[in-house]
């Protein structure tokens, strides 16, 4: 359950960017680690209502939440996140863990909190 915790944190901490001024690489690195976990977390997403754990509701609004992410110029980075989300990795900043091994038993579970936080961040978003 620490892992999802982190993992949610590192994700939250990731979207919302860095609140302090840094080099111009630096916050490109930060955006492309922002942008490769929401689309790990979309890939996640499909995974989970592919499953049956969810609806894919969960899956537009992360969408949506992505697109406030500048994509980097080479995608493939997020492709590849999103591929292995889709497959049950968990993948955040170079650490991959299946959903099982990240919740500690079924996905089920982590399907369907990690979708709540999800709408939950999508209804702060502006209409």
């Amino acid at each position: 359950m620490n892992f999802y915790k982190s993992l949610m944190t590192v994700s939250t901490v990731a979207f919302l960017g860095s609140v302090a001024p840094s080099f111009a690489q630096a916050q490109a690195d930060q955006l492309k680690v922002a942008y490769q976990a929401a689309r790990n977390q979309l890939g996640i997403l499909g995974y989970c209502a592919d499953n049956g754990h969810i609806d894919g509701s969960a899956a537009g609004v992360q969408k949506k939440l992505i697109a406030l992410i500048p994509a980097p110029a080479d995608g493939s980075g997020g492709d590849a996140a999103e591929a292995a989300g889709r497959k049950g990795t968990v993948s955040v900043m170079g650490i991959e863990q299946s959903i099982a091994a990240a919740q500690g038993g079924p996905p089920a579970a982590y399907c369907k909190k990690l979708a709540e936080l999800v709408k939950q961040m999508g209804a702060n978003l502006p209409q």
